[in-house]
């Protein structure tokens, strides 16, 4: 199984697993309008055992996730949401719609710095309601009364995405170890250890990165005293 970036060829195949496994269907454009807006968000699952008799057959797309970044939040807060996520019926039961959400929320926030990603749900889907809150760890924010065109309710569910925040940190750590930074200067230099942390004035420090949606690389340090 190989999980990647949605192609805007893909995008056939994309709608024939919506259109087989979900009520909640699209105009191609739609995806298209995902697909070039936000190419970093959106993932496939391609099932590559399939033999391809000749260079020209398509790929069978059996899960796919459609994500985006929420165009001017009325909350101010830059967050991502969940379109649609389906996996078709033969291939379920594989954690192939973990794989694709946990892709997708790391590079809402790699890309894009996003605070928390929000999806909704019927309330009768126990299935994708155990994904979410069970597996995933979103939290119910609301219920939406008759949010889907045949009048069922949806849950409005929310995922903070700190922990990924904090994942691709203790990454990068191991990236600071061994750049010059220089020796410290005067009696307020930083005396560092293997770790990559580093204690100034009796208050422990870390090295992180900031901006990286943005791709700039530079480190700072933020105060770890409490976790001390």
């Amino acid at each position: 199984m190989d999980i990647r970036l949605l192609r805007p060829s893909d995008i056939p195949h994309v709608q024939h697993a919506n259109i087989t496994n979900l009520p909640e269907n699209y105009f191609m454009k739609y995806y298209l309008y995902h697909a070039l807006s936000w190419p970093q968000l959106s993932y496939v699952a391609v099932d590559v055992s399939r033999p391809k008799k000749t260079p020209y057959d398509y790929p069978r797309i059996v899960g796919y996730v459609l994500a985006k970044m929420e165009e001017d939040p009325p909350d101010g807060v830059q967050h991502g949401h969940i379109t649609s996520l389906s996996v078709m019926r033969t291939h379920r039961r594989l954690g192939i719609a973990e794989k694709l959400m946990r892709q997708s929320q790391r590079a809402m926030v790699e890309t894009f710095g996003a605070q928390y990603v929000s999806l909704h749900v019927r309330v009768s889907n126990n299935a994708a309601l155990r994904l979410y809150r069970d597996t995933l760890g979103f939290v119910n924010e609301k219920v939406e009364a008759k949010y889907y065109a045949d009048g069922e309710d949806a849950y409005s569910m929310k995922l903070d995405l700190g922990y990924i925040r904090e994942l691709i940190m203790d990454e990068e750590d191991g990236e600071t170890e061994d750049l010059d930074e220089g020796e410290p200067v005067g009696s307020a230099g930083a005396k560092g250890d293997e770790t990559g942390k580093s204690e100034v004035n009796g208050e422990k420090m870390r090295k992180v990165r900031v901006g990286r949606g943005l791709g700039v690389g530079e480190l700072v340090e933020r105060n770890e005293s409490q976790k001390a």
